[in-house]
């Protein structure tokens, strides 16, 4: 593989290096593996939901517990208006690129329309050095506002550190009816609304036109199940048109542990018990299920059937991507975040990857076990952090607000390939006409609001979803290595329930 990278050329390696930076920082997660190692083995106990075998019961009881806004920290909205002078904000967020850009321009904006607050963005070059940095910080480390990932719901919830937005809702009489459920419920749990949807993203089909009409496909009509995923890869690769169908990584922002809770919901499957967390804290995962067996078993043969090729851990988002480029062993699709979408297009108008256009690169839901439609939450949302004083509290909701009206989200859309988080967004310019002109933009918005209101439609609230993440990964690579399946999964599901039970303990 690195040979095969050095032989192409800077021209290839600079633009898709430039998309692949934006896929490290704009998927669900962040870029880089866990540093944190897991706790030591031991027995994992059989929760009281299982049977007698250790197996999950399919009922689970109604267990939904609340917190009360008033045993949380304070929204206090009027200290704004009470501030002498410019209140100063700073801002922690890991985007990057054309994101970044997009984010300063907003930024930029507030600053420029009213005197009250001023905010400073500080890049801390990803989520996972945002996360890192602001859990090792204490209270006069941290900033005024966090952007913090999906899967970190439960443990910012957890650490006490954060303002719930729920009570700035309730405070100001903010009309959240134009917004997204999906997007909203992504950050719930306790029946707290903890945090902000600003950056919302969702795993959509990249794949490359013109080798589907080398092989004979229909451009216009990318696979919709793994089914069809199989029956497009072996044409693909039985014409001659590419050396593989599709090209997947196994890293835990993709691959390896975000797209197998997307699969588990699409496949209307719970992916913890307790509702994924939802109706209680999860006690266990579930994903070691018949289910999870045959999806990764149909997964795990498209590489071994030479359909699909495993780029492996990709931390930097870029392996995958290059394989639509390789001009010695092409892959004609891969899966990756909709919040590449902006950047990859620039890219490619740019003339930067030789035999790929913008005219050939399509965009399609992200194929299922089967032909359900609808996606989990990705990306990331904004935190007010606590104990910051009350002026800059209230600043920074003054901020948020700025960043989710129905102009800002249009625009923000509109440049980089997130879902606009409220609904009256798209009958704003420029989103309006970028929809219209272009609906590959419009693929992920689309997807997301076909989800359905089953439970396993909203993604698992778990404290250490990070790390489990990272486990899943390893399973993943070693699965599509050639181990056994089941096998595997158990093993990783025995690490998780460890993880789970550690953290439940702690907290």
């Amino acid at each position: 593989m690195r040979q095969q990278h050095q032989r192409r050329g800077w021209q290839v390696r600079a633009g898709v290096l430039v998309a692949g930076a934006l896929v490290a920082v704009a998927c669900s997660s962040g870029e880089s593996i866990l540093d944190a190692g897991l706790p030591p083995p031991d027995t994992v106990p059989v929760p009281p939901t299982a049977g007698p075998d250790g197996s999950v019961a399919t009922t689970i009881p109604a267990t939904t517990t609340t917190t009360p806004l008033a045993d949380l920290p304070p929204c206090p909205i009027e200290a704004l208006e009470e501030a002498s002078g410019t209140v100063e904000l700073t801002f922690w967020h890991g985007m990057n690129n054309e994101l970044e850009d997009a984010l300063t321009e907003l930024t930029n904006e507030y600053n420029a329309g009213q005197d009250k607050v001023r905010v400073t963005l500080q890049n801390q070059g990803g989520y996972n050095e945002t996360i890192d940095k602001y859990f090792q910080s204490g209270p006069g480390g941290r900033p005024e506002i966090v952007q913090m990932p999906e899967y970190m719901v439960q443990q910012t919830a957890d650490s006490d550190s954060t303002v719930p937005i729920g009570a700035c809702f309730e405070g100001t009489g903010f009309d959240d009816s134009a917004f997204l459920p999906r997007a909203l419920n992504a950050y719930q749990t306790g029946g707290v609304q903890w945090s902000m949807p600003f950056n919302v993203s969702n795993p959509i089909l990249y794949y490359n036109k013109k080798i589907f009409e080398d092989a004979g496909l229909d451009p216009e009509k990318p696979p919709q199940t793994l089914t069809e995923l199989r029956q497009y890869s072996k044409k693909i690769v039985d014409s001659g048109a590419a050396r593989f169908g599709i090209a997947f990584d196994t890293g835990q922002d993709n691959g390896g542990g975000w797209f197998l809770e997307q699969w588990f919901s699409k496949g209307k499957e719970l992916f913890a018990d307790n509702a994924n967390g939802r109706s209680a804290p999860a006690t266990q995962v579930m994903y070691n299920n018949d289910f999870g067996v045959e999806l990764l078993t149909e997964v795990q043969s498209l590489v071994a059937d030479g359909l699909a090729v495993n780029v492996g851990a990709n931390p930097s988002g870029q392996d995958s991507f290059l394989k639509l480029a390789d001009q010695e062993n092409p892959a004609a699709m891969t899966i990756g975040t909709s919040a590449a979408l902006g950047t990859i297009k620039v890219v490619l108008d740019g003339g930067l990857i030789p035999g790929l256009t913008s005219d050939q690169f399509g965009i399609g839901p992200m194929p299922g076990p089967d032909e359900q439609p609808g996606v989990l939450v990705g990306g990331a949302s904004l935190h007010i952090v606590a104990d910051q004083g009350d002026a800059e509290a209230a600043a920074s909701w003054d901020y948020i607000q700025h960043l989710v009206t129905a102009e800002a989200q249009s625009f923000w859309a509109s440049k980089t390939g997130y879902v606009p988080v409220r609904t009256d967004a798209l009958d704003l310019q420029p989103l309006k006409k970028t929809y219209r002109d272009d609906p590959r933009f419009k693929v992920a918005y689309d997807q997301l609001t076909a989800s359905s209101d089953d439970p396993s439609s909203s993604g698992p609230v778990i404290g250490p979803l990070r790390e489990i993440r990272a486990v899943n990964s390893d399973a993943v690579s070693a699965i599509f290595g050639g181990a056994d399946v089941a096998a595997t999964l158990e093993e990783a599901a025995a690490q998780s329930n460890r993880l789970i039970r550690n953290y439940n303990a702690r907290n």
